[in-house]
């Protein structure tokens, strides 16, 4: 009885010690979604986005301020000649002298500059929204790389298979007379190939997983799993979201800061003033003294001065608006090419599924029951069986350049932004 009893136990701890060591298994697999978080969450380049964000709202908030005061110390009327020379009390008109000085710009050039810090602040904020669709975009790009190679890896298993069935019936029919003693080397032939090319396969497994270890860091290691999204191709929609596309909504912030800039340099023109505050002290026997006085800039020769920075602030506002044009253009060419490639990889996909695999199967077997019945030879088999093979392989690389295109597509048009 207590024998029974420990047996049950012991069954009881082994099957908890198994379900523990299936975590680990559990979780090393990595969806698209978690490697888009681990991407978001690990990628220095998005932490130097918010380092420069942090910047420019830290630098946005003295921007509109006035200049610091200025202490001012110093002795005025010092005698250098004369009875009471090299005396610093004895010449009534000797004084030592404290102030202050404060400088006032005029308020469009303040406003000006608080315009410049408001619109550098949305400037980093819409570089860092680039930023992210840009890690985003590569980390899915990343994925479905490694997510097609073990789509091709898992193909292996069925092609060895199907190698050992080859195998078994070219010895049965070298067994039954029907075939030549040489057949029996085909099929090792065709096993060493298929070890070839999945040693090649593991070079394309360790690259596309240091793609993806770029973005996410170790957690690449892990076997990509999951299903692929289903990202829809519209042409419309994606037309329509260019004019919105994160890149160019970046030269909104950029043309608001060179406009800011111009009326900074116009504001140039404007004189700016100051006042100064005096207290000067003398010996007890004469009076001690208060000084206020004002001053103002001159601006007297713009053409030299204020004009050329003008001139200059409105070449970079005609420079920015040009690179958003040049920029708009591009996309727009490359959304084109994309969505035409696109269409041309669904139609491959489409083919190779429903054309393209089934006839290299039907001729597979077709050669096969010929082989069987002593009406072919196993040469036409081994090349029917090598184009299936590299049929279904090229259906998987056709399946993945169509994952590859969507993805591009709806990361850089069609995913909502934040």
């Amino acid at each position: 009885m207590n024998s029974k009893c420990c047996c049950t136990g012991w069954s009881l701890v082994a099957g908890l010690a198994a379900s523990v060591l299936a975590l680990p298994t559990l979780a090393a697999a990595l969806t698209l979604n978690e490697a888009l978080r681990l991407a978001e969450n690990d990628a220095p380049s998005l932490s130097a986005q918010d380092a420069k964000i942090q910047a420019a709202s830290s630098a946005a908030i003295p921007a509109g301020e006035l200049p610091d005061p200025k202490l001012l110390l110093g002795v005025q009327n010092y005698p250098i000649g004369g009875p009471e020379r090299w005396s610093i009390n004895q010449d009534f008109m000797t004084m030592q002298m404290v102030g202050v000085r404060q400088e006032m710009p005029n308020s469009d050039k303040r406003k000006a500059r608080v315009e410049v810090a408001d619109a550098a602040v949305d400037r980093a904020t819409a570089e860092r929204q680039v930023e992210r669709l840009k890690v985003r975009q590569s980390a899915a790009l990343a994925w479905i790389s490694s997510y097609f190679v073990e789509r091709k890896d898992a193909l292996f298993q069925d092609f060895y298979q199907e190698n050992r069935l080859l195998n078994d019936t070219v010895r049965a029919q070298i067994a039954g007379g029907r075939a030549q003693p040489a057949d029996a080397v085909a099929p090792r032939q065709e096993a060493a190939r298929l070890a070839e090319q999945q040693d090649d396969l593991s070079r394309q497994r360790a690259q596309a997983r240091a793609a993806l270890k770029r973005w996410i860091g170790p957690a690449a290691n892990d076997r990509p799993e999951g299903r692929l999204p289903e990202w829809p191709v519209e042409a419309s929609g994606y037309a329509h979201k260019l004019q919105h596309h994160p890149e160019l909504a970046a030269f909104a912030p950029m043309t608001r800061e060179a406009q800011a800039k111009v009326r900074e340099a116009e504001a140039e023109k404007q004189s700016d003033w100051s006042w100064e505050l005096d207290y000067q002290h003398r010996d007890r026997q004469f009076g001690d003294m208060v000084s206020v006085q004002l001053s103002w800039d001159l601006p007297l020769f713009p053409g030299s001065r204020q004009n050329p920075r003008i001139a200059a602030k409105h070449a970079e506002l005609r420079q920015i608006e040009a690179e958003r044009e040049t920029l708009l253009r591009e996309h727009t060419q490359q959304l084109e090419e994309q969505l035409a490639d696109s269409e041309r990889l669904k139609r491959a996909v489409r083919r190779g599924q429903e054309s393209l695999v089934p006839l290299a199967r039907e001729k597979v077997a077709l050669s096969m029951a010929s082989y069987r019945a002593g009406k072919g030879d196993l040469i036409a088999v081994v090349a029917a069986r090598r184009e299936l093979i590299e049929t279904r392989l090229k259906l998987v690389d056709v399946e993945e350049q169509q994952a590859l295109s969507s993805a591009r597509l709806y990361y850089t048009y069609g995913e909502p932004t934040q």
